[in-house]
Formats: structure tokens, sequence, C-alpha cells
């Protein structure tokens, strides 16, 4: 056990997000750099979506092999050669895992994330808040943490200011914390399995907008929240926690909405638990705790 320790902490790992124009040989260009530069291949997925190809790959380095700067600037080089976009993240240790935080209106998942937080039963810092309304600044500045309010009238342009923030702010995981957007395949690719989503019902029951109220048209008894990683399909991605409760006869919409919303704190709370406590594997588009 000791062995296997140190030779885990010899190793340098990183992530290599690849994304662009389907062609042919890119996974072999990109593979066959890493591995004249002694990486090792660790795990690798990719995907097709009407022409766009996305790969995102898992590597690690022995210390006498590890140049970073000479790796990412090869990289990018191979990128431009490719004509795609090649991104890095050398994964740098870290004792507290730097979180952003996606709001829109309203404010009681985005506040309970802070207030875990605060109070120290989540130990990750949130670095930014990203929201499309101004009306979350004032929850950022209650808690200390830059805001910054985007327009996504135009999702290209949104997007490519959103990422630059997480760069800028070393962003390793993103909450999406009641964020009423839908995000592109290649805003989800940079952060693959690293975006937890918060949705108002027990999916994969009731997907996309007004759940609540699907719930309570439908005249189920049990309704209840889900918290998942994002993919490239509206709220289908690997379920990491759910929370339930029941519809009473004498419930009104507007009772379920108020005690779903408790629900949606609590489930998204203990996603991003699950999420750094680092036991959790997602195989197939299922997500496991290990």
């Amino acid at each position: 056990m000791k062995g296997e320790m140190a030779l885990m902490a010899s190793l340098r790992v990183g992530t290599i997000t690849v994304i662009g124009k389907d062609k042919t040989g890119v996974i072999a260009r990109v593979t066959n750099f890493l591995f004249e530069h002694g990486a090792n291949i660790e795990a690798l997925e990719e995907q097709v979506t009407r022409g766009q190809f996305s790969m995102t790959l898992q590597a690690s380095w022995p210390e006498s092999r590890w140049v970073p700067q000479m790796i990412e600037a090869g990289l990018t080089d191979l990128g431009r050669s490719l004509g795609m976009e090649i991104a890095v993240n050398f994964n740098p240790f870290r004792t507290r895992q730097r979180m952003a935080i996606f709001a829109s209106l309203e404010s009681h998942a985005p506040e309970g994330i802070l207030e875990s937080v605060d109070e120290g039963t989540l130990k990750a810092d949130p670095v930014i808040m990203v929201s499309n309304h101004s009306s979350m600044k004032k929850l950022a500045r209650k808690h200390q943490i830059p805001f910054r309010q985007v327009d996504w009238s135009n999702r290209k342009r949104a997007e490519e200011g959103a990422l630059a923030l997480m760069d800028k702010y070393q962003v390793d995981f993103i909450v999406l914390a009641r964020f009423m957007k839908i995000l592109s395949p290649t805003f989800v690719w940079h952060f693959k399995n690293r975006i937890i989503n918060i949705h108002p019902s027990l999916l994969p029951s009731f997907p996309g907008p007004q759940a609540y109220r699907q719930a309570y048209e439908h005249g189920v008894k049990i309704a209840g929240v889900t918290a998942h990683f994002v993919n490239m399909h509206l709220d289908e991605g690997p379920i990491i926690a759910q929370e339930s409760f029941s519809i009473r006869p004498n419930m009104t919409l507007k009772d379920v909405v108020a005690k779903g919303q408790k629900m949606e704190t609590k489930a998204l709370i203990r996603a991003v638990k699950l999420f750094l406590s680092k036991r959790l594997d997602v195989h197939w588009g299922t997500v496991k705790e290990i």
C-alpha cells in the first residue's frame, strides 16, 4: 500500500479536452503526441454530435517526464495544426477544490451552498458567481465572492466569456444552482463530469421546464429533486443524488414548489460533498459510489 501511494504521489496528472469539427486522425495525433512526451493514457472518451468532435482524455506523467510548459505549448501547436481547440488542465493538487456557482433568479440553492461553505460543512472554495441577472450580486457580496453578470442573449459569446472567467479563477468544478440556461456541448466538454446541476423532479420523470407543475398536474403522489452531472442532453446526465417528498391531497402547487426548493438545496449539497469526496465513478452514464 505504501508503495502504491508513493507511486501515485510521484505522478503528475492532467485532463486534455479536444473540440472542433470532426475529421479523421485526431485521436491518433493527440495520443501519439502524449506518448512521445512520456504520458500514460488513463481514460479516453470521445463523441461526435452533428459533426462536432469532442474528446476528453485523462493522462499521467512520471516526474522525470513532467515538463508542463512544453506539453501545453506542444498541444496548443497541435490544435492549430488540426484546426481544433485543445485545452489542458494539469489538475494541481489542492486540499480544497475551487468552485464556480452559476445562478439565475432563484436564490435558495446558491445561498444554501454558500452557507454550507461558511459553516464549514462543505469543504470547497467558491471563487466566482456567474449569473445572467444582476439580482445575484447582493448574495455574492454578502458571502464576499466575486460576481460577474453575463448577458446570455448570445449563447456563443456568453459561453466564451464564462469560459474565460473559469480560466481566470482557475475553477475546478461548476455548480448550476438553478441556473436557467442550457449549456452547449462545447461548454460541457470543457468540464466533463465537473458540472453539477439541480433539477426539480425525480429524473428521468419530468425533464425540462416547469417540472413541479408537470408533477402536480399529473397527480403524482411522490415528487422530488435530482442532482446530476451535466451531459450533452438536457436533464439526462448521470444522477448523483435525489431527495423525495410526498404530495398530500390538500397541497397546492405553491406548497409543492416550497417543499421542493428545500429538497433542492439538500440534494445539491449532498451531491457536491460526494463529488468532493472523489468517491464517484461515472461509467456508461451511471454514477457509482466507490
